[in-house]
């Protein structure tokens, strides 16, 4: 028996070894696998090691040798190394983990390649000065949030001052922010709303179950980001927009496939109605486009427009 706990051991070494100190450009020759084994304590003949790389083989592990320069390296992992950089940006540029988080779970995901290749997760990819949350709960409010969800039941959190109770029913990644879609009916208007997970504090899931399932059994979260302009709520209007003819891709991305796009005789705009969230994000998404947008229905959100265009103007003569 203790030959044989020896022996487990040595496979979980040796394999570890090839995990962390072996790629297609760095290979390891049985010696040094020795070497490597009797520095952790593990003394191994090197007959022992082919029989022991046959092992692993066997269990599935891409064991490859390279004969002409003698050494033998892990091929193939759970994760390219593209997609650990991909997966690295991921984290690093977002603003709604914390520095600390961050450097876990890149810590973390660089135990998933080799020791060298790890240096290359060091991306540093978001902008310097990029402000970073300091929640260092973001995680847990996440993992409580899909519990409710899974559980059918409601939630409360610290939000904004006060304390919210809503019925969870999705969460939804938006503008480098994680949101919850819940239906809130503690006080008017009764409905459903949206919440950024990174300024919740102490989530806590109740034992009630949650409550609006009419209003979610057509809910569809594509439509409802298309309306909501950074997120932010406001009417519900139908809102016809006149735009340059080079902005249909732009108009795409934002709204999808489904808004019909009717060209004009001159080919040099198209409009098109879609339902919109009005809101002041929704007019200063408008005016980004300077001047390449127009706003031609309903009367009230083009004057809302014009009003907001006059008092801009006001303020910068």
């Amino acid at each position: 028996m203790p030959k044989q706990e020896g022996q487990k051991s040595k496979l979980l070494t040796l394999l570890r070894i090839l995990e962390q100190k072996t790629d297609e450009e760095h290979l390891l020759n049985v010696p040094q696998l020795v070497q490597l084994l009797e520095q952790q304590g593990i003394f191994a003949e090197r007959k022992s090691i082919y029989s022991d790389i046959d092992t692993l083989r066997s269990l599935g592990y891409d064991i490859q040798l390279q004969r002409g320069r003698g050494g033998y390296w892990l091929a193939s992992r759970t994760f390219e190394l593209s997609e650990l950089k991909l997966l690295v940006d991921a984290v690093q540029s977002s603003k709604v983990i914390s520095a600390r988080t961050s450097n876990k779970l890149i810590h973390k995901l660089e135990a998933l390649c080799s020791d060298y290749e790890a240096t290359q997760l060091q991306r540093q990819v978001y902008v310097d000065g990029r402000p970073k949350t300091e929640s260092h709960t973001l995680l847990y409010s996440i993992d409580a949030l899909h519990s409710a969800i899974s559980a059918g039941q409601m939630v409360r959190f610290g939000y904004k001052g006060g304390t919210r109770t809503v019925s969870p029913w999705q969460l939804a990644w938006e503008n480098g922010c994680y949101y919850l879609i819940a239906y809130q009916d503690e006080k008017e208007p009764v409905g459903i709303r949206n919440y950024r997970v990174d300024r919740m504090s102490g989530v806590t899931v109740l034992d009630a179950r949650r409550r609006g399932k009419a209003e979610f059994r057509q809910f569809d979260l594509p439509a409802y980001l298309r309306m909501h302009f950074n997120m932010y709520g406001g009417p519900e209007r139908r809102v016809t927009l006149r735009c340059d003819a080079d902005l249909e891709a732009a108009m795409r991305d934002r709204f999808g496939k489904t808004p019909l796009f009717v060209p004009e005789e001159d080919g040099t705009r198209f409009h098109f109605d879609v339902p919109v969230c009005v809101s002041p994000q929704f007019y200063g998404w408008v005016c980004g486009f300077g001047g390449k947008v127009e706003v031609t229905a309903p009367a009230e959100v083009r004057q809302a427009m014009q009003q907001l265009a006059a008092q801009l103007a006001g303020l910068h003569e």
